[in-house]
């Protein structure tokens, strides 16, 4: 411990790089898979029980009525966000297959995510109750409006189709934790105030696994040996220079909008994120055969880079807040 606080790197980003190597070396399947899934999930749910309990009734009213944030997210998501897809699919053609010129675009359609964009925004000290209003708004007007940009914007081999037990999932995961953390906040939020380690230990726990399980199943399905090493290195930068524009677009229009810190700090990860959660599932709906593998390449390694480049984010943000 003494040599990683030493270290010229923070302990968190060793920690999150060694589970990206541990996910692609020794990845979860079968029955373990299942398990950590549900770990996963349990971590999930008590990390928004722990934001119920620091969270204050007037700060999570505040976070839902602060409707400029929200609207500016969501055109983060689903206006920014696909005028660039849209963008890159036309001058790509001729340098990337279509199918993945396709997978670009049907990336910048999904939903933010949920739980590691509050999870970052904790992190960064920034309005996580405004985080989870612009996050689960990101998600739930999701499930419509994904399937309609696609059906606008891209030709599909099936009809798209509205999955509502993505809104289950929303509530019973994230809103149902965090309203019983509001019901115990009397009884534990003042303790947790005074001890603050463990929802930081909770956030990072959370970060972690949902990182070994998204590298895991990316090893298990061998997305990473679908495509030449040549065309995977094309695709990663084509994602991570995307990544990179969203983040100073919404660096930019937060402060051009005149958003405190804690808001910027929310446009910068719930306006940045792309869900693999929800994208899955979507495309498994939206397209058929074999392209799936290809459609969904893009989306799965913009995932891992954005988990990345968040967490060095945060933590940055958090020194420096």
């Amino acid at each position: 411990m003494k040599l990683l606080r030493k270290a010229p790197i923070d302990g968190f980003i060793l920690a999150l790089l060694g589970t990206v190597l541990l996910g692609a070396v020794c990845p979860v399947s079968g029955a373990a898979a299942e398990a950590l899934g549900w770990v996963t999930k349990a971590a999930i749910a008590l990390l928004f029980f722990l934001y119920g309990t620091r969270l204050s009734p007037a700060q999570a009213w505040a976070g839902l009525r602060h409707w400029r944030l929200h609207l500016t997210v969501l055109s983060m998501t689903f206006v920014i966000f696909p005028a660039l897809g849209l963008g890159l699919w036309l001058l790509g053609r001729g340098i990337l297959p279509a199918d993945l010129l396709v997978g670009v675009l049907f990336l910048c359609l999904v939903p933010s995510t949920v739980q590691s964009s509050i999870a970052f925004t904790a992190m960064a000290r920034g309005n996580v109750a405004a985080a989870m209003v612009s996050a689960s708004m990101s998600n739930l007007l999701g499930v419509v409006l994904t399937p309609l940009l696609v059906v606008v914007l891209m030709s599909t081999s099936g009809d798209a189709r509205v999955d509502p037990t993505a809104i289950l999932t929303i509530v019973t995961q994230l809103l149902v934790p965090f309203l019983a953390g509001q019901l115990a906040r009397p009884a534990i939020g003042p303790w947790l105030a005074r001890h603050p380690k463990p929802v930081m230990s909770v956030d990072r726990i959370s970060i972690l696994l949902v990182v070994y399980a998204a590298f895991s199943v990316g090893t298990v399905e061998g997305v990473w040996q679908a495509v030449p090493a040549a065309r995977l290195a094309q695709i990663v930068l084509v994602c991570a220079v995307l990544l990179g524009v969203v983040l100073g677009i919404s660096a930019g229009l937060g402060r051009a909008l005149g958003f405190a810190y804690e808001d910027r700090v929310v446009m910068l990860f719930a306006g940045s994120k792309k869900s693999l959660a929800s994208g899955l599932p979507m495309a498994a709906v939206l397209f058929g055969g074999a392209q799936i593998a290809l459609i969904v390449l893009p989306l799965m390694i913009f995932h891992q880079i954005q988990l990345i480049v968040c967490a060095v984010l945060a933590r940055r943000l958090a020194r420096r807040a």
